[in-house]
């Protein structure tokens, strides 16, 4: 359903509400502690002035301090556009934030009041109403039913030169790049460097983390056993593994195999068990056990909500179909080599560590509290490892083409021999649960049809490594694209963005959004380590336990050595800084680049020592041994 007020349109979700009051239009999801607001202020000096006068016509008065303003690049027919945080404490669990818009001399702002966790679940509606919000009249731009060009030399050549500016603004040290083009390789290799400091070039054969597109090689190997027979997209998950088990029995009957890595069923991300808990020994068949202890917090086919157990389970139940009563992840490496990187050529790619960082591969990297880049450890990225499916594939520039060029011909090799059936291909790609404003989730897969051209991609994300994987079927056109830096998430949706200007002739976009991004980046880090005591305050941290524990996390250690203090969980350690919240409580915050940011509320129960800590929708707490 669509809405507007004076000045703008937008999409309302469904299930929502919608109020008028004055300048101002009240969205509500079925919760009742979270508000988006979409206010028309008028004239205003400035995004800051205009979010408050939207503070004052919704609730009088902005109910938070003021935070940090980040200028984003004008889009979609607004000249303007900044975001405006403001301080919360983590006890509220509050998402408090506006998105400050101008077009000519009037602001229009969208103002998000409510609870963090709604706010997450409900992720895909908010992006629907933030992306779909315009100027009344504005068209967005469009390629549909334009012809693309090929990827020639030169236009590769003007890609090329996007992607290493990008690099030198956001400081990625290396770019692993992939381009096809019509069953071509227009390019293959990389930009930079594996590590920072060395002199080690990347290039095709050069392996990085891919982290979440394992999931569409993964749904590629239930395809396959699809195209067999041996398991069908409709048969009940309970039916193919008698053993699988959700926390509520109705969502448990109700999965097929086809909702296993859609994002659909109502499960929320609950990444912290495996992240805090996850050590070499650690038996990838604790995929089932964490799942028949989460309970899901929307409705069966409500909202998308991701979900990495999810989709480390389908990788393991595919893996007993093929090879029944062997280990569970040993079944699922077997599986996904014979079904899918043996016959598409992707002989570089693994799940195995060892075999990785003994070859040529790029070493991930990130920043710590002062912007300082550093190698990181691998401890978070190791924790991956026994759910796998999810996410912990090493690909290269050239196998993940090989994966590309599969999507782009429909499951047809290059020699002409058919691969998996169009309709079992195809299937993963079938819109699901919306994600945003004309984009959906299939099965490990995402459809963005925002510029009238579908790309289907998916992202991936672990500590010092991003990559997508995008194809345009319409176009015959696809590639890869993979940074060993924390920083090179952002390079990842420009870069698809300056292939269409490339392609169609289209606006010139992406190298705006590049240079806000940076602006952010460093805008954000600022604010945070404003905050932060580092080392942390004695006065902070004189009563902390040396060692904690929670039902959920495991054991949590507490070390002091020349001044600072760490954390120890089963799978990483940390330095923290202190930082006194608004409320009046101490956190402590992690600030080792590849766990930057985990957060640590010092309590008490009962006069014993507490930490608690939350993900989006989960509280955990850490209470001391006695």
């Amino acid at each position: 359903m669509s809405a507007s007020t004076k000045n703008a349109s937008f999409s309302v979700p469904d299930g929502w509400s919608s109020l008028a009051r004055g300048s101002l239009i009240e969205l509500a999801p079925p919760e009742a502690n979270l508000r988006l607001v979409i206010a028309d202020v008028g004239a205003a000096a400035d995004a800051r002035s205009a979010a408050r006068a939207a503070w004052e016509a919704y609730r009088g008065k902005e109910t938070h301090s003021f935070k940090l303003l980040t200028p984003a690049a004008g889009r979609d027919g607004w000249d303007d556009q900044a975001i405006v945080d403001y301080e919360t404490s983590p006890a509220e669990h509050a998402a408090v934030m506006a998105v400050a818009l101008r077009s000519g001399q009037a602001w229009t702002v969208l103002v998000v009041d409510g609870n963090a966790g709604t706010l997450e679940k409900r992720s895909g509606q908010f992006s629907t109403v933030l992306q779909s919000l315009r100027p009344i009249g504005h068209q967005r731009e469009t390629f549909a039913g334009r012809t693309p060009h090929r990827l020639d030399p030169q236009r590769v050549g003007v890609l090329l030169d996007f992607v290493r500016e990008a690099m030198a603004t956001l400081d990625v040290p290396g770019v692993g790049l992939g381009l096809i083009d019509h069953g071509k390789i227009v390019y293959e290799g990389g930009l930079g460097v594996r590590e920072a400091g060395r002199p080690e070039t990347i290039g095709p054969h050069t392996r990085f983390m891919v982290a979440s597109n394992t999931k569409g090689m993964t749904t590629l190997l239930l395809a396959r056993l699809v195209d067999e027979g041996k398991l069908d997209w409709d048969d009940p998950v309970t039916k193919v593994y008698p053993a699988f088990r959700l926390g509520d029995d109705e969502t448990t009957r109700q999965v097929l195999v086809r909702h296993l890595v859609s994002a659909f069923t109502g499960l929320p991300r609950k990444d912290f068990e495996w992240l805090f808990t996850t050590t070499a020994e650690t038996p990838p068949a604790s995929t089932f056990e964490q799942l028949a202890a989460t309970q899901p917090t929307s409705r069966f086919g409500e909202v998308f909500q991701y979900n990495n157990l999810m989709a480390s389970a389908a990788g393991f139940i595919a893996g007993q179909v093929v090879h029944p009563g062997v280990e569970v992840g040993a079944a699922y490496d077997m599986a996904m080599q014979e079904y899918v990187f043996t016959p598409l050529g992707m002989n570089d790619t693994t799940f195995s560590m060892d075999v990785a960082l003994a070859g040529d591969h790029a070493s991930p990297h990130g920043k710590d509290p002062d912007g300082k880049l550093v190698v990181l450890g691998m401890d978070i990225n190791n924790a991956a490892v026994p759910f796998r499916p999810g996410g912990a594939a090493w690909s290269t520039p050239r196998d993940m083409l090989l994966y590309v060029q599969n999507e782009l011909s429909e499951g047809v090799l290059p020699d002409g021999r058919r691969f998996v059936k169009p309709e079992n291909l195809l299937a993963r790609r079938a819109r699901g649960a919306p994600v945003g404003d004309n984009q959906w989730y299939g099965m490990g897969l995402m459809e963005d049809a925002t510029w009238g051209v579908s790309i289907i991609h998916h992202g991936g994300d672990l500590a010092g490594y991003h990559s997508d994987a995008f194809a345009i079927p319409s176009a015959q056109v696809g590639g890869v694209i993979i940074a060993n830096s924390d920083s090179g998430v952002f390079i990842r949706g420009p870069f698809m963005r300056r292939v269409l200007e490339v392609l169609y002739d289209g606006r010139p976009q992406a190298a705006d959004d590049i240079a806000a991004f940076a602006k952010q980046i460093e805008a954000q880090r600022a604010a945070a380590r404003k905050r932060l005591t580092i080392p942390a305050a004695e006065s902070d941290v004189a009563g902390l336990a040396s060692a904690y524990s929670s039902p959920e996390l495991g054991a949590l250690g507490v070390e002091r050595s020349n001044g600072s203090v760490r954390v120890r969980s089963q799978a990483w350690a940390s330095e923290v800084a202190s930082r006194r919240n608004d409320d009046g409580t101490v956190s402590l915050v992690t600030i080792d680049p590849q766990t930057l940011g985990l957060e640590f509320v010092i309590g008490a129960r009962d006069g014993t020592p507490t930490l608690t800590t939350r993900d989006g929708q989960h509280v955990y707490e850490f209470v001391a041994n006695r």
